[in-house]
């Protein structure tokens, strides 16, 4: 089971704390915008006497008015096509035991979130990796280079969009040209789609759910994490209208027995959250994109990638290791006694040596505290190569 670029270095973060050092972390996810009120309100305030098992699908009332929010995207499902998990996470797990059995491939574009390694391993099954560019901002390879690596045990394609951690968002054409391709090869087209209300410039999201004649190709990994700033809700859910891959699922998720109760609650009530919200949340990190882009861009010999969505960027250094110098900016390095914390990105590919020089940036963040982490990370720049 490989580690998690992500949390692997916490130790060393945990230590520089009880030091007396300031860590300011650019390694995770997990916003710093405030989870809606009513979610909090909906668990603070139930009037439950049990706490008791939901159905292992999920609350019928949940899945009724989930399929309601994504006919509101232009996504038409409905209750039965959806199996709420614990988190994307679970859903994730869930699709690859669903499709794969030992010593199936996936095909994923690198890099990609590093968990995907991780449920791969669990389930036994290959990820077959197909390199984007930074150089090409990280867009989908050409569909040739996926059609070379298709073999008789490829069972699917799959990709994050927008993407961690590159924030690189997949066009419409995109969408469409790696739905031929699974139609050609009668494959599964896997989209983790958790970050889609977080798109900017003017892009918009487009689901493999919104392909016409993909219904029984197409699998949708979503989650409340990031949507609602509910990352420890763990509450997601898997969506297909392909009936045997829900029947199948259903399966694996009896054997857990049912997603939380009380996060579901809190997750229902979310869908109530107002558009203002997501709008608000939007514009804040679309200036702390701009923001953190363009402080980066200041540092001599790096190179970044410009997001497109979510909340995170891939950035090149002038160094050979990023896992060292990763660790060596809790161990050793301070400013007025601050430092940062980085994901190294060699954990975000499967391919060996690639992204050794690559991090990945979460600016979840307020955009005073991503300036001095940028200022923070030049200046150890510098001393790291002197």
């Amino acid at each position: 089971m490989p580690e998690s670029p992500i949390r692997k270095l916490v130790p060393y973060a945990e230590a520089a704390k009880k030091k007396g050092a300031n860590v300011i972390h650019l390694n995770i996810g997990q916003p710093d915008i405030k989870t809606p009120q009513l979610a909090l309100d909906a668990v603070r305030n139930n009037t439950l006497e049990v706490l008791e098992y939901s159905r292992t699908e999920g609350s019928e009332v949940y899945r009724e008015k989930l399929a309601a929010y994504y006919a509101k995207n232009d996504i038409e499902v409905t209750s039965t096509d959806i199996i709420v998990t614990t988190g994307g996470s679970e859903a994730l797990t869930f699709a690859m035991g669903c499709i794969g059995d030992t010593d199936d491939e996936i095909i994923i574009p690198e890099p990609f979130y590093a968990n995907y390694n991780g449920f791969a391993t669990a389930n036994n099954v290959r990820v077959v990796p197909v390199v984007s560019q930074i150089e090409d901002n990280f867009a989908l390879p050409p569909i040739e280079d996926f059609e070379k690596l298709i073999t008789p045990r490829t069972k699917a394609i799959l990709i994050c969009n927008p993407g961690n951690p590159t924030g690189y968002l997949y066009s419409k054409e995109e969408i469409q040209k790696l739905a031929k391709i699974v139609k050609k090869h009668d494959l599964f087209l896997i989209a983790d789609e958790v970050y889609r209300e977080f798109t900017y410039d003017g892009r918009e999201h487009y689901s493999v759910l919104q392909v016409e004649g993909l219904e029984e190709n197409a699998i949708m990994i979503d989650s409340v994490s990031k949507r609602y700033s509910m990352c420890g809700a763990r509450v997601g859910c898997l969506v297909s209208k392909n009936k045997e891959v829900v029947k199948t699922v259903l399966k694996f998720a009896q054997a857990r027995l049912s997603p939380p109760t009380l996060a579901q609650l809190a997750s229902e009530a979310a869908l109530e959250t107002p558009q203002s919200y997501f709008d608000e949340v939007k514009k804040e990190y679309l200036e702390r994109r701009n923001v953190l882009i363009a402080e980066l861009q200041k540092i001599e010999g790096v190179k970044v990638a410009r997001p497109q969505g979510a909340f995170y960027c891939i950035a090149e250094l002038p160094i050979d290791d990023a896992d060292d110098f990763a660790q060596w900016l809790l161990e050793d390095f301070r400013v007025d006694n601050e430092t940062v914390m980085v994901a190294p990105a060699a954990g975000f590919y499967a391919t060996p040596g690639l992204g050794k020089n690559q991090i990945r940036i979460a600016y979840v963040l307020d955009k005073e505290r991503l300036v001095r982490a940028v200022k923070i990370l030049g200046e150890a720049l510098k001393s790291y190569i002197g």
